[in-house]
């Protein structure tokens, strides 16, 4: 309603870097950053969650176990027109579908005497008989073509962008003036050994890792464990953890003589102090940043124009 996200952006009370656009490779940590940051809703203020695109398949599947898990008190539901692959989510519908991660409540049928062809249903025993409570806001559409996704992937990767943009904007002097590129801005030393290191979307060998990293686009956060290394780094984590993420970050610049990161981030020197952990994922920082580039000559770095598309 204010606009697009970009122009309006806010500093979230419990944020969790998940470090892909798509939960379909990992959707049990999905769920669990969900229950990890809903944990710090205290119930003071009605609450909106905006759930994802992906309802198809075992995108509802997720849906459905995601209602079933935060038991909101209202669902709004708004359908495609001329699309029957999704049901209406009424309370009965979520409470006896099984989820992708969470099973239905099953019926159990029994004929009682006296009831002639009727059949009544019961529960089987010890079984939670609460069902969803929440009312059902369904919105159809008439007109035609009302919600196809058609270009939605590449107007959310350009939105995406924006976003990034509109954060990094905040490295940029208040003052009205000339726009100051990104390598001409003072970024903070991090020695290797006082943060941990993970790559979230792929494995990457540690002799790699630094490559991996520089140029990269970074989730700042904070591990409750103590980063404790006996030698001057890199610490690297062996899982991906479900913690706290402090803001962003971009690694400018990997120093392997000093052992130092070079990272470039908006988030205030008081926040810094609590970050312990880059998490990199799989979000890239937008071309323009690197191709736009003021004052190089000759190669951008970081930048490739001799590409074989064949490999």
């Amino acid at each position: 309603l204010p606009g697009p996200p970009f122009t309006h952006q806010q500093t979230p009370r419990k944020m969790v870097y998940y470090g892909q656009t798509s939960c379909e490779q990992d959707t049990e940590r999905y769920l669990d950053v969900v229950k990890y940051v809903f944990s710090c809703y205290k119930k003071e203020v009605p609450l909106v969650i905006n759930t994802m695109g992906w309802v198809k398949g075992e995108g509802l599947l997720l849906l459905i176990d995601i209602i079933r898990l935060l038991s909101p008190s209202h669902v709004v539901q708004m359908d495609v027109c001329d699309w029957k692959a999704m049901p209406p989510l009424t309370p009965e519908h979520v409470h006896f579908s099984a989820g992708l991660h969470t099973k239905g409540k099953q019926q159990s049928k029994c004929k009682q005497l006296g009831v002639g062809s009727m059949e009544s249903w019961k529960y089987s025993e010890g079984e939670d008989v609460s069902a969803p409570q929440h009312k059902l806001l369904y919105v159809h559409p008439e007109f035609p073509r009302a919600g196809v996704a058609g270009e939605a992937r590449v107007h959310s990767g350009i939105l995406r962008d924006m976003s990034i943009l509109g954060y990094l904007g905040h490295l940029q002097s208040p003052d009205i003036g000339a726009v100051l590129p990104l390598h001409s801005l003072v970024p903070y030393q991090v020695p290797f050994n006082a943060v941990a290191l993970r790559v979230i979307h792929t494995d990457v060998a540690p002799s790699n890792i630094m490559y991996a990293v520089n140029a990269s686009w970074v989730g700042l956060c904070c591990i409750p464990e103590e980063v404790r290394c006996q030698t001057d780094g890199p610490v690297l984590l062996t899982q991906t953890p479900v913690c706290d993420c402090l803001g962003f970050g971009i690694v400018r610049g990997v120093d392997m003589e000093k052992k130092l990161y070079h990272i470039l981030t908006p988030v205030p020197p008081e926040n810094l102090r609590l970050v312990n952990c880059l998490l990199l994922g799989n979000i890239a920082i937008p071309n323009c940043v690197l191709v736009g580039q003021q004052g190089i000559e000759g190669e951008i770095p970081y930048v490739t124009s001799d590409y074989n598309y064949s490999i």
